[in-house]
């Protein structure tokens, strides 16, 4: 089967495609032919690494899974004897985050296999490129807009959400709005204009305004990828305003953890990294699952690639080209 590789850190320019051996499903597993994967900031973060200091978890040296890539959509081939949930033919998707599957696989692949607890069904009408779009980005984005103890904005309030024209921005835009929020979109000047067509309520050019910078308070904030401090941030927070960083460089991560609980107390708001992130949990897909139904959610396509063009695609997103979802077809 073909997966797409790397056995150095770098940009995508490290990545090639080549046949590596299909794995068979143990007891508990099942083996997907993945039909679309999707390409997500993460798999990019993964590659150099970002932050510096994730390879301490990931490999000093070199990385230690040379595969890539965490959401996949496909038809499941086999199963292991000790699965009772799937059977050959279902259409499933996955975060190949979930259960710490990513360890020894890859969405960008002909062929994934993992635990049965990793996958969950994809629903009926929806199609493989839809679903591979949704399992890490849209989860992160509902997430973002809920504190650990169940928090969310309430209707009618202001959120910003910084980075809007992305991979997780777009449905963080949209989820916000069906939950009756006033919805202030971030992005660069030749996106304003997509994220005003996914709802926003205002957009700001971030080429040219600072939104810490100008007289606008939020109650909520969700920056997808951290390039403020976060006392430049406070500034922008009504009280007992929330600010949630899905990711960023080292300092702004470590500040997000470090220096976030001393900060929220000192000002009387909620800032800090989203410590309480749990991959591709039920509840939340269930809840995306939902709002996609309901017509509040659509995944946004910018661009599809196949497989054997992976490094384009992955350039494509890091160069900051898309307008959405980049997914890598068969």
């Amino acid at each position: 089967m073909r997966a797409a590789v790397r056995d150095t850190y770098g940009g995508p320019d490290i990545v090639r495609v080549e046949e590596v051996e299909k794995r068979l499903p143990n007891d508990i597993e099942v083996l997907v032919r993945v039909e679309a994967a999707s390409v997500n900031r993460a798999d990019l973060d993964a590659l150099k690494p970002r932050p510096g200091f994730a390879r301490l978890f990931t490999g000093i040296r070199a990385p230690r899974n040379r595969r890539l890539g965490v959401d996949a959509a496909g038809v499941v081939e086999a199963v292991g004897g000790g699965v009772t949930r799937f059977q050959p033919g279902d259409r499933v998707f996955t975060d190949l985050f979930t259960f710490g599957v990513r360890a020894s696989e890859g969405a960008f692949a002909d062929y994934i296999c993992g635990p049965e607890r990793a996958f969950q069904t994809v629903p009926a009408g929806m199609s493989f490129e839809d679903a591979a779009t949704l399992p890490h980005s849209a989860v992160l984005a509902v997430q973002g807009l809920r504190l650990r103890d169940g928090r969310t904005p309430r209707p009618g309030a202001k959120v910003l959400i910084d980075g809007a024209s992305g991979n997780v921005g777009p449905f963080a835009v949209q989820i916000a709005k069906s939950m009756g929020c006033e919805v202030t979109a971030v992005a660069s000047t030749g996106k304003l204009d997509f994220v005003r067509s996914l709802g926003a309520d205002h957009v700001i050019d971030y080429t040219t305004t600072d939104y810490t910078r100008s007289a606008e308070l939020y109650d909520w904030i969700v920056d997808t990828d951290s390039h403020h401090s976060l006392l430049d941030v406070h500034r922008a927070l009504r009280p007992k305003g929330v600010y949630v960083t899905l990711g960023g460089t080292s300092w702004p991560i470590l500040a997000g953890v470090l220096m976030a609980p001393f900060v929220s107390k000192a000002v009387g708001k909620r800032m800090g990294l989203m410590l309480w992130w749990k991959p591709f949990h039920p509840p939340d897909v269930e809840r995306v699952e939902q709002l996609i139904a309901a017509g509040q959610v659509k995944p946004v396509i910018d661009r599809r690639y196949p497989l054997d063009q992976i490094v384009e695609a992955l350039r494509w997103v890091d160069d900051g080209h898309a307008r959405g979802k980049v997914v890598i077809t068969g």
